[in-house]
């Protein structure tokens, strides 16, 4: 899987943690949260796990923090469908970053799919499933919309700005493991 020598592993289980701690203080500390819409910026840190550590890593540290977020801080219990749309997230971040230039394309694409899979289509999906709510009702649509196609600009804006200004491949060379 990932061949790791003591340094690398260290700093890597060192970078995740730190990591998932920011996506669980974005999440339920520094978002705007009501009970059918939230705006936060944990995809920051989500994207990051993708660059550094692929799919697979950036998929496991964001259920990781799903599941730590929820049980310190969740306001409405654990639900596990909000676990896969981590998942998820997580590893499509690490499909489109990993190993791969940060590209305006490639980053407005990978954003456009959670969008879509995410914000558009399972989350509805749990929240009808949890609130027993019409899947199909305009009073949560209209919103929804609304951010989704502000955030697919604000998301895709904010990962070009980390993926370029951070020393990224600077540090995931260094301290990363290859593999």
């Amino acid at each position: 899987m990932l061949k790791m020598n003591k340094k690398n592993s260290i700093y890597s289980i060192t970078t995740m943690g730190l990591l998932v701690a920011m996506m669980i203080v974005l999440t339920n500390f520094l978002s705007i949260q009501t009970q059918f819409l939230r705006i936060s910026f944990e995809f920051i840190p989500q994207a990051i796990l993708g660059m550094f550590f692929g799919p697979l890593w950036a998929g496991i540290s964001s259920v990781v923090a799903d599941v730590v977020g929820t049980t310190l801080f969740g306001k409405a219990g654990f639900f596990i469908g909000f676990t896969l749309n981590a998942l998820i997230s997580g590893v499509l971040y690490g499909l489109f970053f990993y190993k791969k230039e940060i590209t305006l394309k490639n980053t407005f694409i990978c954003v456009l799919l959670n969008t879509l899979i995410i914000s558009l289509f399972l989350t509805p999906l749990w929240l009808s499933i949890m609130y027993h709510v019409p899947f199909f009702n305009m009073g949560l649509w209209v919103p929804r919309i609304i951010k989704a196609v502000a955030m697919l600009f604000i998301q895709t804006g904010s990962i070009m700005f980390f993926g370029k200004a951070l020393p990224l491949k600077m540090l995931a060379s260094r301290y990363m493991a290859k593999g």
